[in-house]
Formats: C-alpha cells, structure tokens, sequence
C-alpha cells in the first residue's frame, strides 16, 4: 500500500497483519479521492475506523489542513504513528485509540469538512456514525460523508430515516462507495 497523490506521493506505507483489517483498496482510494479533489484543500478530514491510517494520511498529502484518525485497536495505532512518521505528517494528523461512538460524542470538537467511514462490513456502524453526528451536530452545510460498504443496500435503506441525502454512489468490485449530506431544509 502507498500514498497515491500529493506531497508524499510515492511512500509505501506499513500495513496490518492478519484479516481483522480490510484496507481501502488503492485503486478505490485514487478515485475516492480524484472525486475529492475540489473539496479537499483546507479541509479536515475524519476516519473513523482508520485501519493503517492510509486515508487520512492520503488527504493530508492532497492539500487537506488536518486528518483526524480514529481505530479502538491497539495495532492499528501503532501502525498509524509509524505511517504518519515515514510521511511527516504529524503536524497535520490527530489519532485516537478509542471507539467510533467515542470520538464522535466527546473528543471531536470541530465539524469535519469530509468524513470517511469504512467500519467492518456485516455492523451497523456506518448507520450508527451517521446518527450520532446528525445528533451531535457534527455535519456542516458542505459537509461530506463517504460510506465504504459491500452491502449497499441495507446502508440505504437504514439511511432513509435520517436527515441525509445520498448524492452519488459508486462501485469499485465488491466496495461501494456512498456519498451523503445533509437533507437541506426548506
């Protein structure tokens, strides 16, 4: 795995052993983030089952203003503090060791500009994230929300009575990717 784009463009980047991780394949990356680009500059950005930390470390490359990175593993930490190291980002990146649900409720203090929530596949934690930042007022006016699943459709279909709205959808193999914002009013 590596950096695709930016000023760090190139690193490869250390990874998690075992099965219990299931990176965002590279490929899916450069386009989540080539779909990103306009919105990226600036921005913070959050993930928050951030596995070896290569998104959140890939948007900071890409010109976001800081990465917020959350995994409730011990290794995956380990794993992010030694990527952030090798790229030189640490002036740019936060990372947590603690629970999604956590984060969102007590630790973050601003609104992310782009969250990127890739949770095991068969939970209910994208469902879960997207609630309890719509209760915590965790979601701005251009806010983006980016759902990686293999099960689309039951994301979907769990969405539909909160205040989102699904503003495009991709597919990449078996990874769908799921872009929401805030229902407008009015």
């Amino acid at each position: 795995m590596r950096i695709i784009g930016g000023k760090a463009r190139g690193t490869k980047l250390y990874t998690l052993e075992g099965k219990t991780t299931r990176p965002t394949l590279d490929r899916v990356r450069e386009s989540l983030f080539n779909i990103l680009q306009f919105q990226l500059k600036d921005s913070i950005f959050v993930d928050l089952f951030a596995g070896s930390g290569a998104c959140g470390i890939e948007a900071v490359s890409r010109g976001a203003k800081k990465a917020i990175l959350c995994d409730k593993s011990k290794q995956a930490i380990e794993i992010i503090k030694r990527n952030i190291e090798k790229t030189n980002t640490q002036n740019q990146i936060e990372y947590y060791q603690t629970s999604f649900e956590l984060l969102l409720k007590t630790k973050l203090k601003e609104k992310p500009n782009i969250t990127f929530i890739d949770p095991p596949y068969n939970t209910d934690f994208a469902y879960e994230a997207v609630k309890i930042m719509l209760e915590n007022n965790l979601i701005g006016e251009d806010s983006i929300i980016i759902i990686e699943t293999d099960q689309e459709a039951k994301i979907i279909q769990q969405l539909q009575n909160l205040e989102i709205e699904i503003m495009d959808k991709r597919k990449y193999g078996r990874a769908h990717l799921i872009f929401l914002s805030q229902k407008r009013k009015g």
